[in-house]
Order: C-alpha cells, then structure tokens, then sequence
C-alpha cells in the first residue's frame, strides 16, 4: 500500500526556506525553522492511540560479541543506540534535519552558531534510577571523543569549551572552522553514564549489561544469537511529545541467522514477525508461502522522500593497480547493468546516478550552477567536463549481454592507461603484470553479482577474484582497508553534513573504522564538504551538495550500482503500522502489535 507524503513534503519545503536565525526553545533546524510548536503533542508519523504490550521478533545476518555500540573493536548488538542509549534531543523524520526536546528540555543557539546551551530535563533518569547531570554529558563527550569510533572524535573534537552554567544548564562552544552543523551534532550525541561507564574499560568489547536512558533495557542475551529488549515501566520520557505513539511493544527481540536464505526460511515460519526485503527475485517471486497465501503475512510498500543514497562497487585506490582513474573508468565501463537488472533483479532497481538520486540535492541531468562553478573554480580537474555540463551518465548496456561499444571503449581507456592484451590477458605494457583485482564479498547476493561481473571483465582479459569471508573476517578487512574491492552502501539524507567527512574527507582515508572505503584524498571533496556545513542558506547549501557530488563522479571512485524505487516490507499480521509514514519512510519505532 502506498503512502501519500505530499501534503507533508509541502509543509517540509515551506519550512526551508524561513531565514536562518538564532533558535531558542524547543528545537533547533539546520536550515529555517522546526515543522513542529512548542506545544506539539506528537509527530505526525505516529499513531498516538497505539496500545502498549505484546512483543516482536526482528531477523539480523550473522553474528555479535559486544554491548558497546561506540568503540571500533567487536561486533556490537543491533538495537543498543536506538532503544538504551538516548540523546540530548530527538530528531524529526518528516523533515531533513529538525531536532526537538528529549534529554534537554530546551535549546539556545546564536545565529553564528559558535555555542549552543541546553538545559537538562530535571526528570531525566537513568535505567538505574540516577538522575542525569551535566557531569554525565561531559563526561560522555570525553570518553566519546577519547576511546570511540573515529567520527565521535572527529565531531566532538570541535568542541573547544564547556561552560557549567546552572545545575541542569551548560553550554558548548566551538572553534572558529565555520561548521554550522555541529551544534545539532552534538544535540544527537548519546549520553552514557558517568557513575557506570567510569568504572568499565570503554575500549574493551564484551558483554556487560549496558545502562542508558532509553525506554529499553536489556532482558536477555545469547552470545552471537539474540539480544531481546525489554521496555522498561519506570522510563522517564514515556509522556515527552516526541516519544507520544512510539516504543509501543514491550518486548523487542532480535534473532541473528546465518544468512539471507535461511533468515528468510525464518521468517515463512513466524520465527521472526518484520522483514525488510531487498532481493527483488524474492519479492517478486519468493513470497508464495501458506502463510501469506492465507493472510497471516502481509506484503506491504512504503515510499520515502529520501534520497536514494549510494550502493556500489567500490575501487580501493591505495591499492596500485587501482591507483589510476583510467583504469577506474574502464573498469565502470564494463558493468552491464541492464542485462543485470533484467537477468539477475527481475527489472525492479533503478540504475543509481548520483549520490543523491531522486531529490533536488542531486546533480544527475543537471548543468552546474553558477554557485557550484564559483566553488568548484580553485579545483580546476576536479570535475569532468561531462559531469560538469550534465552530471555524470551511466554506461548504457546491453539487455542481451553483447555491450560491444563498452568493451571497446574499456579497452580504449587502458590503452591510454598503458595497458594492452597479451596472451588474452589486459597487462602492462612496461611491467607485463596482468591487471588483476579481487572482490571480497560476506554474502551470497553479493557473491552472485561479483561472479556476474567477473565474467564481465574477463570478456577483456581482466582477472576478478571472487572471495567470500565469514563476516568477522570481513568486518576486520574492511575497518584496516584490507580488500581490492567491496560492495558497500552509503545512506542519503535531505540534511548530508558532518558524516561527509567520514565518508569521504582526506583525514578518514588516513585513519582504520571510517566509511572512506575507496581512500579518497581530493581537496575539491574537503572544500566542498566545508562550504556544505558552512552554508546558512538552503540555496548555498544545495549547490555546494552538488558540487561534492559531481567531485566524487568524477574520481570514478566506485561503480554506482543501483537501488530500490520503494521500501519493501513483509509482516506478519500482528504487526501495525501507522497510517501516515515519514519522510524517512517507515519506522520501526511507531510500530504496534495486535493479537498473537
């Protein structure tokens, strides 16, 4: 069933364009004002009827041995941030980036954004019972900034001062680099307690009970398997406006499975009672099972306003046969989406253009703006003409599989790269090396589309090595860049700020644990994602946005791949859902569950 956000998207975009200005009081926006009064009751997503109790089972893939959320080392447990551990504010879904009330009762920001001062909520409570301090908020941003995963220390460490200026009120201030979204990035960041957290070795991954503020406490664990939830009856919040309608089930329950085959074996069964689907064979074909055919499950479609993010194969350019663009190009020259999509997906995905696709903040079709000139001007190189006229066009292929002209063209690129085919084999020219690359994958939907394109390459003398790991071993390579290339997806929000830079900034291409897989290291892509949280208009905003876009286009970093028009979602019946989704799409949170 289909969602109509139409008559939100047109309060959201109304909304955007107000001023920018100095906020205080019961939210703060990053561009314009929050959708939501003061003395809003709930958010529009949720059904504010909804019945407490019951319980729900969700599915995950493969394996956990850790508590912490906040550190690189270990595994941790789905669920930790967004059911035990809360922030000082919560943020809205049916806008990009508006942040309300939740641990701090109220918010004071200057229009120059150079501090923000909040106060705590008096009735703030631990799981434990103890009250939540100021002390508890800087020492999480210490122990955060000091001993967790590198973006808490890449965020927090503008923090230049704290101000003790009441005992419920405090005030950060920043330094000078002109971030404008960092108020609200520490608005988001989690408190932990200082009396629990003090006392525990942070860095270490295990399994002692964590103690947050959240509306969940852990009930039970089994190492590996499954972590359950349960809604704690003395939470302190359950009456806030941004919790009215949400943390409905009493209990929450997440079931690891080996893989995705035997995960959705599970779920025919009612082992587990939510499915998220992204394989478009199984959604078109997979769901004939009784109990969907007598009702018990349901198949349901959500539309999101969101961008469409990026889902690719990534090129990891420390490695020297990756090292050249050249070579890059040709290499996403070769991958023949449309007889992928037609012989492996059933047609469901469109192919992806853009970091952005399907929103304004996109520049797929689009000529650059003279805002986006003026940026990309001291970067002269930095983006194609191509890309600069047009925004970067995928390959065309062939649905029958010949895709003759690429192959051409790909040959042409390595040519002037210094490569030739000897022997059948694409080799170096000066070195006789063969160009050759590995693929390591954790999955079999992964592994299936890495051996499609394998074949694909070989077709020019190009060696794909597929390798499947075990997802601790995975997970190992990929935090130390210990791969040739990977499948990875990065999310899109209406709001992309300061989690640019652990993206795709030079200084995380340098560091283990962030999410710059390729390694990029290019000026343009740190000026641009510095104009982008500088900007206090939308417009100025949007432009820089596109103009990071068209940089890492341009770098041929990875091949873009493709990506779901809609949300698929299977549930069993006892699930409900609201009538009205966010922005965001659906949430989990919202949900209800009615009868067995």
């Amino acid at each position: 069933m289909y969602r109509c956000l139409a008559a939100g998207l047109f309060c959201i975009a109304a909304s955007l364009f107000l001023p920018d200005a100095a906020f205080a009081g019961h939210a703060i926006a990053m561009h314009g004002g929050p959708l939501y009064p003061a003395d809003f009751r709930h958010f529009d997503y949720v059904n504010p009827e909804a019945p407490k109790g019951g319980s729900i089972v969700f599915g995950a893939t493969g394996s956990f041995d850790s508590l912490n959320p906040f550190i690189v080392r270990g595994t941790s447990a789905i669920g930790l941030r967004e059911h035990v551990f809360e922030s000082l504010l919560a943020r809205g879904y049916d806008e990009p980036f508006t942040l309300y009330g939740l641990l701090a009762e109220s918010v004071d920001m200057p229009d120059d954004r150079s501090s923000i001062t909040f106060t705590l909520n008096p009735k703030a409570r631990f799981s434990d019972g103890e009250p939540v301090t100021v002390d508890d908020v800087i020492f999480s941003l210490e122990t955060l900034r000091d001993k967790g995963r590198p973006n808490y220390k890449t965020y927090y460490s503008k923090v230049s001062k704290v101000q003790k200026l009441g005992p419920r009120t405090f005030r950060f201030v920043f330094d000078a680099d002109g971030d404008r979204e960092i108020p609200l990035i520490m608005g988001l960041m989690p408190i932990i307690p200082k009396h629990v957290y003090s006392a525990r070795d942070f860095g270490s991954a295990g399994f002692e009970t964590p103690i947050g503020s959240g509306p969940y406490v852990v009930e039970k664990i089994e190492p590996g398997s499954s972590i359950t939830y349960r809604r704690d009856p003395n939470y302190w919040g359950v009456e806030l406006s941004v919790n009215v309608g949400q943390n409905n089930i009493d209990r929450l329950t997440y079931e690891y499975f080996r893989d995705a085959n035997a995960s959705f074996e599970a779920f025919k069964t009612g082992i587990y009672h939510a499915r998220p689907e992204d394989d478009p064979g199984r959604w078109t074909t997979g769901y004939d099972f009784p109990a969907l055919r007598d009702g018990r499950v349901r198949k349901e479609v959500f539309e999101s306003g969101m961008p469409s993010g990026m889902y690719a194969l990534v090129f990891n350019t420390r490695r020297p046969a990756l090292a050249d663009r050249r070579v890059r190009e040709a290499l996403i020259q070769l991958f023949n989406f449309a007889w992928v999509n037609r012989n492996l997906y059933y047609d469901a995905y469109v192919r992806t253009q853009s970091f952005f696709d399907g929103s304004e903040l996109g520049s797929h079709g689009l000529a650059a703006s003279k805002k986006e000139r003026e940026l990309l001007a001291p970067f002269p190189g930095a983006v194609t003409p191509e890309i600069m006229a047009h925004g970067w066009q995928a390959p065309k292929g062939d649905p029958s599989g010949q895709d003759r002209e690429n192959r051409v063209r790909a040959v042409s690129m390595l040519k002037q790269a210094g490569y030739e085919i000897r022997n059948g084999r694409m080799a170096d020219v000066k070195t006789g090396r063969p160009l050759a690359f590995e693929i390591l994958v954790a999955t079999p939907s992964e592994e299936r589309l890495a051996l499609t394109y394998s074949r694909m390459v070989k077709r020019i003398g190009v060696e794909a090595t597929v390798r499947n790991v075990d997802p601790s071993q995975y997970q190992e390579r990929r935090n130390n860049y210990q791969y040739d290339t990977i499948f990875n997806s990065w999310f899109s929000s209406l709001s992309p700020g300061n989690e640019q830079s652990f993206y795709w900034g030079s200084e995380a291409a340098r560091m283990p644990g962030t999410r710059n897989y390729m390694g990029v290291t290019e000026p343009a892509v740190d000026a641009m994602i510095a104009a982008m949280l500088e900007a206090r208009t939308r417009e100025d905003f949007i432009a820089a946005v596109r103009a990071m876009d068209r940089v890492l286009l341009s770098g041929a970093y990875m091949i873009p791949l493709f990506h779901q028009p809609e949300q698929w979602l299977a549930l069993w019946q006892k699930v409900r859902t609201p009538e009205k989704t966010s922005l965001y799409g659906y949430r989990s949170g919202t949900w209800w569950t009615e009868g067995k």
